[in-house]
């Protein structure tokens, strides 16, 4: 909403003007410096309320005021100065032209005066509607960020979910005694990552968690088929991360890279980050049977992908690299802040 008021710094801008113009008149027609001030500065004053009580109104119709206001203004300095003798004074030439001058330095000045304040008016307010309209933005932008992880969060939950409950079931169709203590651990991994699943500001330390969780449940399944090491550099376990999408990673290495070969193989997920840049790679590398040339990427690293930009910016990006004699390596790659990262467990 415009002002109604001018501020102390217009008031002050005002004043300076005011004086240089009566300065300027006191020296072009030899008279007092004050009687000249009076009228100048009861003019300005005049101006600068009235430009500022018709802020609502068109820049056109606040010109048109101080125009129509100058000669008034003028003839109401002279009538005050000259009062009770107005009429013998305007009677002589030298009181006409003094209030002919009057008038004219009040439009000239007047009228260039609000036009600049106009302009800079017009500045202000581009100015202010460029930061509204950023804000504006980065409030929508926030919103349809977080509805995305959700949908994509909601579509993660229940695939790794299935893909455990399935794992549980061939055990128990295969009349496996682990059958019982893999659906005991599950439980107990449920219990502790359920708060979690939904969980808007994951941490990598938290998702580290749930990860070793899940191995310990996959290597009683396979205790002769699966190995797995854990390698994240301490100040990075408060790091924001995408809930469940390590998870993801690991799930895919178990199901497509171990669970297919006769002999296993060994998992390693890591994290470091270069502190110069501010670089992270997070991976989860396996040793078993590869991608074949054939396969094509799922829904669950798509899902990774995109909840990787989502948190980190169009320049997070996750990369599968084969590994010799065979098995894969899926490495995250983002950049964060130094603020971002703290040397405590979370």
């Amino acid at each position: 909403m415009p002002r109604r008021l001018p501020t102390f710094r217009q008031g002050a801008i005002a004043l300076f003007i005011a004086l240089q113009l009566s300065w300027g008149l006191k020296a072009l027609f030899s008279t007092a410096f004050l009687p000249v001030f009076a009228r100048i500065g009861f003019i300005g004053a005049v101006f600068l309320f009235v430009f500022y009580a018709t802020a609502r109104r068109h820049a056109v119709l606040r010109l048109l005021a101080i125009a129509l206001l100058a000669p008034l203004a003028s003839m109401a300095t002279f009538i005050v100065a000259e009062w009770p003798h107005v009429g013998k004074y305007l009677d002589r030439v030298e009181g006409v032209g003094a209030l002919v001058v009057l008038t004219l330095v009040s439009w000239i000045c007047g009228l260039v005066s609000a036009a600049i304040a106009l302009r800079l008016e017009r500045l202000v307010r581009e100015r202010d509607d460029r930061a509204r309209a950023a804000s504006e933005k980065d409030a929508l932008e926030r919103s349809l960020l977080d509805a995305r992880l959700r949908l994509l969060q909601a579509q993660i939950e229940p695939h790794f979910l299935f893909n455990t409950l399935a794992n549980i079931q061939a055990l128990v169709e295969a009349g496996s005694p682990n059958a019982a203590p893999v659906l005991r651990h599950l439980i107990n991994y449920l219990r502790a990552a359920g708060p979690h699943l939904a969980d808007a500001d994951a941490t990598l330390g938290r998702e580290l968690q749930l990860v070793e969780a899940y191995l310990s449940l996959m290597r009683m399944r396979m205790p002769d088929r699966l190995t797995y090491t854990l390698s994240v550099a301490p100040e990075l376990a408060s790091l924001r991360f995408p809930a469940m999408a390590l998870l993801t990673l690991v799930e895919n290495a178990v199901r497509h890279g171990i669970d297919p070969t006769t002999d296993g193989g060994r998992i390693d997920v890591g994290a470091k980050r270069d502190r110069g840049t501010g670089a992270v790679n997070v991976w989860v590398a396996d040793t078993g049977s590869g991608m074949p040339e054939s396969a094509a990427p799922g829904a669950g690293l798509g899902n990774v992908r995109a909840r990787l930009r989502a948190t980190f910016g169009d320049t997070a990006r996750l990369d599968l690299h084969e590994v010799a004699p065979h098995g894969l390596r899926a490495e995250c790659h983002f950049t964060v802040r130094e603020t971002e990262c703290s040397p405590s467990l979370p």
